[in-house]
């Protein structure tokens, strides 16, 4: 979504943003509008290039908080189901990944879009938070959370979150944004999406039987704000005015 905000600026061209979106993944479009089959991501980029960059947002939806969301409707409902989505002027993308086995037995995954038409043109919506808000309530999350997991000695039953937490401290250029972006929305971009992954290691129980249920509760409490601050901050980032 980033990417295609800084096409629409004029910052990089459609391949390119096509080409980062999809990185090693194979990426179909359904329901274009104007098409009757699916369509590369390519041509369905193509379709908005009419649109201003502030026009393309991003939507990380979760069950009681619908934020960004533009009502009820099919896009809503499916964004909500998949926990993201895309508002592009008055189309909405959701992604679905798809595992697929090779006739080797080798795994590996597509992603299709499927396109919602919009009662209308959705307007930027101006109650989300900044990126300073944003990474303010991200950075008061962390904290708590870090005091209470470590009381849990996570780290003893997922050893795989210290490593994790370690590019948390130090992110790397692989978790960046594209031209166009201020130094604010870069930095929390960066460290939203590693918490992103840290969240993601965490959420599980460890093999073994390493972690009760009464920790199971303490550890979901602990999570439950700092996820949603984590989502808050991808959005703000993503979603941050172009320069």
């Amino acid at each position: 979504m980033a990417w295609v905000r800084a096409w629409r600026a004029g910052l990089v061209p459609c391949d390119d943003a096509a080409a980062e979106i999809s990185g090693d993944e194979e990426h179909m479009v359904s329901d274009v509008p104007g098409t009757w089959t699916d369509v590369s991501l390519v041509d369905a980029i193509t379709a908005l290039s009419k649109l201003h960059p502030d026009e393309v947002r991003l939507v990380l939806p979760a069950p009681g908080d619908p934020r960004g969301l533009p009502g009820p409707g099919p896009f809503s409902s499916a964004a909500l189901l998949a926990g993201e989505g895309v508002i592009a002027g008055g189309l909405g993308f959701v992604p679905e990944v798809r595992l697929h086995t090779s006739g080797s037995g080798d795994e590996f995954e597509t992603v299709r879009w499927q396109v919602f038409v919009l009662p209308a043109a959705v307007p930027a919506p101006l109650d989300g938070p900044s990126t300073a808000e944003a990474e303010a309530e991200l950075s008061a999350e962390l904290a708590t959370a870090t005091r209470t997991l470590a009381k849990l000695d996570i780290a003893q039953w997922r050893p795989e979150l210290a490593g994790a937490i370690e590019a948390l401290r130090k992110p790397d250029g692989a978790t960046d944004l594209p031209p166009g972006y201020d130094p604010r929305a870069r930095r929390l971009y960066a460290r939203a999406a590693i918490l992103d992954r840290v969240l993601a290691l965490a959420e599980h129980a460890a093999p073994g039987g390493a972690i009760n249920g009464y920790e199971v509760q303490q550890r979901d409490a602990a999570l439950r704000p700092l996820t949603t601050a984590c989502r808050r901050a991808l959005v703000a980032a993503c979603n941050a005015p172009l320069i």
